[in-house]
Order: structure tokens, then C-alpha cells, then sequence
């Protein structure tokens, strides 16, 4: 009798403890799947040509270095990221084996930045250019799983490994359907490169940057990378006015345009107290223009009293010029009415630019404009914004001072007194 006591409780206890089990198992089921960490492969050249020293008076090489350093401590957490290289290793003239020279110097994953950087620092100008090679290679670094996947390309040379024509490379891929999307960098490039890299970035759906200084490089590569970790966004096409008053209004978005030389386009966006407008603009050299060049980007009120401006020019070759502002409402104080909703200001965003072009070229359609719209709550203390960009630091700098000022008077008084002691003595 006992025995079989024992063995009833048993079974109870083994038939409970198989429910405890499976039940996490079927709730974990209905449980949606963790999405998958968003790949990026950073594709640099390393051939030969990229000893020659005209980015900010140094070599390209030196100029890829730093701005890979600096976007190595910008890579945000949830990114996997890879690094791969071509022309870093084979100096000969064979071009049968300069066409194989791609490797991958950092696999594709969690980021250890003080080894990618040191990986990094031991590339010097080699070899070829087999770009077609190398985007072979990455997108073969990339296989695997739903997660996005992008490609960066820097390089200041069109692919010298013909017939394998990159360009194609890049169709077979975007017609692989596995959704990769692959963007380019051409360092100080020529026409040829130009137009090669653009063929490129055009295939997948990417984008392509002519670049002249360390500062552009750094900063295009860090957005390219903090692209892949947000979701995609699709541009909405929009159409701005000649005044604010007729302008289209715009909520939080990215949108497109198109902007003739020299022309004014305006749009609006409501703004409540206590939020924060942020806006950018871009807008592309997609045809030969002259070298002096601005694009502006001004906030202001309906009745045409400026608030903040973005702006910036340049005097040599461009494909993309870009801007931005970012204006804190301040919140009201609390002496209205407890139901009455706070009325939002309207603020006219004015889009201009002072591109011009040779005679020969088609001032129609307009260059194409890209604005990003965002208000995001505003700063929740006046210390966050304003105290010249010290924030909090006042009461350090305060401390700092407060400190020299009693060592010097210490410094004084110890000064006198053995000054008297030496005239005493």
C-alpha cells in the first residue's frame, strides 16, 4: 500500500514537473523572435595609388586610418561589423594573382575596436584594385540569416582587374534578392571612377560620395554605418513653395525634392512647447557644376523673423552637400487653464542653395534635395542646452578656479614671509 502511494506521488510529481517544462517552452513560443544584429562590411583599398598625399596635405592611406579610428569608437553596439581589404598584400606585377588580392582583416561580428584598430594600423599601399573581387568577397562575409547587410566602399581608383566588371558584380548581387545594399566612397576621384562607383551604388540601392577631406570621410562612413542599424526608411516625395504660406506641412519623416540653381523652396512643421525640431537638409550635384557652391537651411517664424540657420559651402568638386539646425521650444509656463492644450507654433523651414553651371548644362528637373524632419522632446533643463556647452561642467570650472585662487594666495603669503625672513636674517 505504501508502495503504492509512493509510486502515485511519484507520478504526480514527474507529470508536474513535465507541465513546469513545457509550459515556458509554449509561451516562449508565442513570443516574437528577436531580431537579428544588422551586418556592415567595411571594404578598403589598399593598392598603390593610395600613397598619394593630397587629402589635407597627407596620404589617402593615412587619411583611411584615422577616419576608420574614429569610426570604430562610433560603431553602435548592436552592429556587427567587418572589415575587408584589397590590394593590401601582393607588390608584383603578375596581374593574374594582383586580380585575387582581397582578404578579410576583421570577421564579420561583435566589435572589438582595439583589434580592429590594430589591424588597421598595419595596412600599407600595396598592389591592385580588384574591386570586383573584393565585392565578391564581402557579400560572401555577409551570407546568411534576415539581418541587413551593407556594404561600404572606399577606394580612389576604378577597378584595374577587368573583364570582371564591378558594376555587373554589384547587378548579380542586387539580383540575388538577398537585399544588400552596397555604398561608395571615391577618394579626390576622376571622372571614370566617378562614374564607375556611382554604377556601383546605383545597382544595390546605395548611395555614392565623392570625398576630399578626412573630415568628410569620417563623418560619411559613421552615417553609412548608423544607416544599417535603423530601420529603413522610405522617402516621401513632396513638393516645397515659393513662400510659407503655400508651403506643404511635413511631419517627422525623411522626403524628397528636386531644386532648381539658385531657388528658394519652403516647407512647414508644427512645433508644441517643450519639443525639439531637428532638420536636415542635402542636396546632390548630380550634374557638372561650378566650384563655388552653398547650401542653406534656415528656420523662421510666419511673419518672417529668422530663429536658427544651418549652412555650408565649398569651392571645389562635390556630389552631396548637406546641413542642418535643431531649435528647443521652450515650455510654457503653468498659469493657463489645466484642460486647455498648449497651441504649437508653426516654423517655416527655407531650403536654399547657390549652386550655378555652365551654359551647356540642364538646369531641368531641379538637383535633388533630401530633408530629414524629427521633433523629439526637448531638453528637460536649461543646464542640458544652454552655459556656453558647459552644462554641468560650471561647477567644475568653478571648483578649478576657486582652487587656483586659494593657491595663489598661498602661494603669496609663503612668498612674503620668507622674504621677511631674509631681510631679518
Amino acid at each position: 500500500m505504501i508502495t503504492r502511494k509512493r509510486l502515485a506521488t511519484g507520478a504526480c510529481a514527474l507529470l508536474a514537473a513535465l507541465s513546469v517544462a513545457l509550459l515556458p517552452s509554449s509561451a516562449a513560443a508565442d513570443e516574437p523572435v528577436a531580431k537579428e544584429s544588422p551586418k556592415v562590411e567595411l571594404v578598403l583599398d589598399v593598392s598603390g595609388s593610395m600613397r598619394a598625399k593630397d587629402i589635407d596635405g597627407k596620404s589617402r592611406m593615412s587619411a583611411a586610418k584615422q577616419a576608420f579610428n574614429e569610426v570604430l569608437d562610433a560603431v553602435p553596439e548592436e552592429v556587427q561589423l567587418g572589415i575587408r581589404t584589397l590590394g593590401a598584400d601582393y607588390p608584383g606585377q603578375d596581374r593574374q594573382q594582383g586580380c585575387k588580392d582581397t582578404r578579410q582583416l576583421y570577421p564579420v561580428g561583435p566589435l572589438d575596436r582595439t583589434e580592429a584598430k590594430t589591424a588597421v594600423a598595419t595596412l600599407a599601399p600595396t598592389g591592385w584594385t580588384p574591386i570586383g573581387p573584393a565585392l565578391l568577397g564581402a557579400a560572401k562575409d555577409l551570407e546568411g540569416g534576415d539581418a541587413t547587410r551593407r556594404i561600404v566602399l572606399i577606394t580612389d581608383g576604378e577597378d584595374t582587374c577587368a573583364p570582371l566588371d564591378p558594376c555587373q558584380v554589384a547587378r548579380e548581387i542586387a539580383a540575388k534578392g538577398i537585399h544588400l545594399v552596397i555604398d561608395t566612397l571615391g577618394l579626390v576621384p576622376d571622372a571614370k571612377t566617378r562614374q564607375q562607383l556611382t554604377c556601383i551604388a546605383e545597382a544595390t540601392g546605395g548611395t555614392y560620395t565623392s570625398v576630399h577631406r578626412t573630415e568628410d570621410l569620417s563623418r560619411r562612413v559613421r552615417q553609412l554605418v548608423d544607416r544599417a542599424a535603423d530601420p529603413v526608411v522610405t522617402p516621401v516625395a513632396t513638393e516645397g513653395a515659393v513662400r510659407c504660406a503655400d508651403a506643404p506641412q511635413l511631419k517627422p519623416g525623411l522626403y524628397t525634392d528636386r531644386e532648381a540653381f539658385g531657388q528658394h523652396r519652403w516647407y512647414r512643421v508644427d512645433l508644441l512647447p517643450g519639443q525639439e525640431l531637428r532638420a536636415s537638409v542635402s542636396v546632390a550635384a548630380d550634374r557638372a557644376v561650378h566650384n563655388d557652391y552653398g547650401v542653406l537651411l534656415r528656420a523662421v517664424t510666419l511673419h518672417g523673423r529668422e530663429i536658427v540657420r544651418g549652412s555650408e559651402a565649398g569651392d571645389g568638386r562635390t556630389d552631396v552637400i548637406s546641413t542642418g539646425l535643431r531649435y528647443p521650444k521652450p515650455e510654457l509656463d503653468d498659469d493657463g487653464p489645466g484642460d486647455a492644450k498648449p497651441a504649437a507654433e508653426t516654423v517655416c523651414l527655407q531650403v536654399s542653395n547657390s549652386f550655378s553651371a555652365p551654359p551647356s548644362v540642364k538646369t531641368t528637373p531641379g538637383m535633388p534635395i533630401e530633408l530629414t524632419v524629427d521633433v523629439v522632446d526637448g531638453p528637460s533643463a536649461a543646464s542640458d542646452v544652454a552655459s556656453f556647452g558647459l552644462g554641468r561642467g560650471w561647477w567644475l570650472l568653478a571648483g578649478l578656479v576657486l582652487v587656483g585662487f586659494l593657491a595663489g594666495l598661498l602661494w603669496g603669503w609663503l612668498s612674503r614671509w620668507r622674504f621677511a625672513v631674509w631681510r631679518t636674517h
